[in-house]
């Protein structure tokens, strides 16, 4: 027998704000946090992304060396910190609680290896450095929050590209469903903002090759958008069962996943959500409420908006429809975890966050689609991801009714 999955904690990251409630202000206000990034050789060409200014690990984990961790594991740990804290839980408690963690991250550290390619190519092999190894991993955001938790637990990390963030949250909240563990600490963490791998992101054209208002740069579903803009952030989440003292945030019902079936991307998420809404025992009649992928990518977007269309068909126009991504970018795997977040304090609050700079409707994605602030009270909702080589996943997540 399944056991009910609610989220106890949450703890954002974001260039919208870091914790529930400075996140929470910031992706209702109608402000683009994605800015042109000079720190780079302009020879290079230009660059923009969604960065979190302001950033300093010192301000969560003071005892902790900054550089000997990766961005990414810096941004998975303070995360962890804001979601323990959220749930009022110290993190020798969960030692009773069979602890797991599930982290997504879709890359590794690429700036660090470059250095270091860089270090032996101008120096010689014998000044490579062997901590690189440890540090740069994906797999090192898990290993850190376990060594903070400093008590026994099972951790992994899982890479699905850009769905990784959703679908540890997926997986995690199975083993708690299962019966595996009492207690998960889960979401996605990224910082792609580099050098490398931004270089190549340009040139792939998954970002604006140029930094001409850059906070109109990334249009989800607008006519005119051309790609999305990257972004970096994370997003940790306490999961516990129905049987935990702490109350819910919100539930976990359903999760789905699916590769698309031909060459359009993102033509997959019909599937992903007819999984997960058969998972929570849910009818596409009874969704109030689609936090969407869009990217801001022309056929990305494209090919979302006709998978939404196939599942609700007529019911389409009254279901609303937002996605966060003018105002904080893609952050990869961590999106999903993001947008999690998000979808969670539009259950708690009632509010839905503007779709930024959706300002000429494409026909093609005739979505239930608003620039500004939406007071609504959906009860069932469901969150999108896609990621490249055809992943897609869809979570679903239902109210907490107050006790």
């Amino acid at each position: 027998m399944r056991r009910r999955v609610k989220i106890t904690g949450m703890g954002p990251v974001t260039p919208a704000g870091i914790g529930r409630e400075a996140f929470f202000r910031g992706i209702n206000e109608s402000v683009s946090r994605v800015r042109a990034i000079t720190r780079f050789d302009p020879a290079a060409g230009p660059f923009i992304g969604a960065e979190v200014l302001g950033f300093d690990l010192k301000d969560y984990a003071p005892e902790e060396n900054a550089k000997r961790l990766s961005r990414h594991t810096q941004f998975g740990l303070a995360a962890t910190i804001l979601a323990l804290q959220d749930a009022g839980l110290a993190p020798h408690e969960a030692e009773k609680l069979n602890p797991t963690i599930v982290t997504g991250t879709s890359i590794m550290d690429i700036d660090k290896i470059s250095r270091g390619v860089q270090i032996v190519a101008k120096k010689g092999a014998r000044y490579s450095m062997p901590s690189t190894i440890y540090e740069a991993s994906s797999v090192n955001v898990p290993g850190k929050i376990a060594e903070y938790l400093g008590v026994p637990v099972r951790m992994f990390s899982l890479q699905s590209s850009c769905c990784s963030g959703l679908d540890a949250i997926g997986q995690a909240a199975d083993l708690i469903a299962t019966g595996q563990s009492d207690f998960a600490l889960t979401g996605g963490s990224e910082a792609p903002l580099s050098f490398h791998p931004l270089l190549e992101f340009n040139a792939a054209e998954l970002n604006p090759a140029n930094d001409e208002l850059p906070a109109k740069s990334c249009r989800p579903f607008d006519l005119w958008r051309s790609t999305g803009v990257i972004g970096e952030g994370a997003a940790i989440f306490v999961l516990e069962p129905e049987s935990s003292p702490r109350p819910a945030l919100a539930w976990i019902t359903g999760y789905g996943y699916a590769n698309d079936p031909d060459i359009r991307a993102g033509s997959g998420l019909r599937g992903s959500m007819i999984q997960a809404l058969a998972n929570a025992c849910r009818r596409p009649d009874e969704v109030g409420y689609i936090n969407a992928w869009g990217p801001g990518h022309k056929q990305i977007d494209a090919h979302e908006a006709y998978a939404i269309k196939k599942l609700f068909g007529p019911e389409l126009p009254e279901v609303p429809v937002t996605s966060i991504k003018g105002a904080v970018g893609t952050a990869l795997g961590a999106s999903g975890a993001i947008q999690t977040a998000s979808t969670v304090l539009t259950l708690i609050h009632g509010l839905l966050p503007p779709t930024l700079n959706w300002e000429t409707p494409d026909p093609n994605c005739p979505l239930n689609l608003s620039t500004q602030l939406r007071r609504l009270h959906p009860r069932v909702a469901i969150i999108n991801s896609h990621g490249l080589s055809g992943s897609n996943t869809t979570l679903v997540l239902e109210k907490a009714c107050p006790s």
